[in-house]
């Protein structure tokens, strides 16, 4: 009872027009952390003291909400990034801290069903790809947003879920999720300004047990509904970008780089509309990935 107390005292101290006074309170109330939101929330809704108290209570949510996104980012990053969904349920948090995060995975889920549902042992590769195709492309229509390419709203998983527009990253993390998912040993490849998919070799990985030493069958393009290319036209790719083929633009890439492509994307896109905060809070979330005693 007493902490309420002293939460309650402490939010009505935001109206002080003191702005030493405001930046005591604020250190104080963010040290609480997520906790305070509701009573945060509660104190913006009553609008005792009007429109400044409202707005500082509004920053002071957006600030909690950023540090536990950034906390999380890194403690994803220092566990080596295990699981890719939840470094990209991470940053979907921190554009909608909210968001049903059961919802997501249950619609997830049951594009896995559809798939797992078509699929036998018998199909070779290309045929499981052609599956994988029909179910994502076809009969849940998602494609690429070339309307608006460079929106934010393509690198959030829940708004692409649910827009069916994304963009070669967050279509193609859709992708390899399912397909990893449902033991297809499918992977992300960070090609220079496009992000597509490696389908490994079988036989190579079961030698190998390492997917960054495996062979690879061929590519997919999940942006442009699952087109199936060979290492050639990677090559040729390159050529026309003048780039010198590296390995890392054949072979899997790491979950840790993937997330820091996901945020180079939504730091991009941020510059683009010229909203220079959001940049610098991307670029702050980008810097949770350095130094975490993983490498790409």
């Amino acid at each position: 009872m007493k902490q309420n107390t002293d939460i309650t005292s402490l939010i009505q101290l935001l109206d002080d027009p003191d702005e030493l006074v405001y930046s005591h309170v604020k250190t104080q109330i963010l040290l609480i952390g997520e906790v305070v939101i509701p009573n945060l929330e509660e104190a913006w809704e009553s609008n005792l003291f009007g429109v400044l108290f409202q707005n500082r209570i509004e920053e002071l949510i957006h600030d909690i909400q950023f540090d536990a996104v950034a906390k999380s980012l890194k403690q994803w990053a220092e566990a080596e990034g295990a699981s890719l969904l939840d470094g990209v349920m991470i940053i979907n948090r921190y554009q909608y801290p909210d968001f049903d995060q059961e919802k997501l995975l249950k619609t997830l889920e049951q594009i896995q069903q559809d798939i797992w549902l078509e699929l036998n042992t018998n199909l070779t590769a290309f045929e499981q790809v052609k599956v994988i195709n029909h179910i994502l492309f076809q009969i849940y229509g998602f494609s690429g947003n070339t309307m608006d390419y460079h929106s934010p709203k393509n690198s959030f998983l829940s708004e692409v879920l649910e827009s069916k527009k994304g963009n070669p990253l967050s279509l193609s993390l859709i992708y390899s999720i399912i397909s990893q998912n449902l033991d297809l040993p499918i992977y992300g490849v960070n090609l220079p300004h496009h992000f597509i998919l490696a389908y490994l070799d079988r036989f190579s990985l079961y030698k190998t047990n390492d997917i960054f030493k495996t062979d690879v069958l061929f590519y997919v393009n999940p942006f442009s509904k699952g087109t199936v290319f060979s290492k050639k036209e990677i090559e040729y790719f390159l050529e026309q970008l003048k780039l010198e083929p590296q390995e890392e633009f054949f072979k899997p890439a790491t979950n840790i780089s993937i997330i820091r492509r996901a945020l180079s994307n939504l730091e991009n896109s941020y510059t683009k509309l010229g909203n220079e905060d959001r940049v610098k809070e991307i670029k702050h979330l980008i810097a949770q990935l350095v130094g975490s005693g993983t490498s790409d």
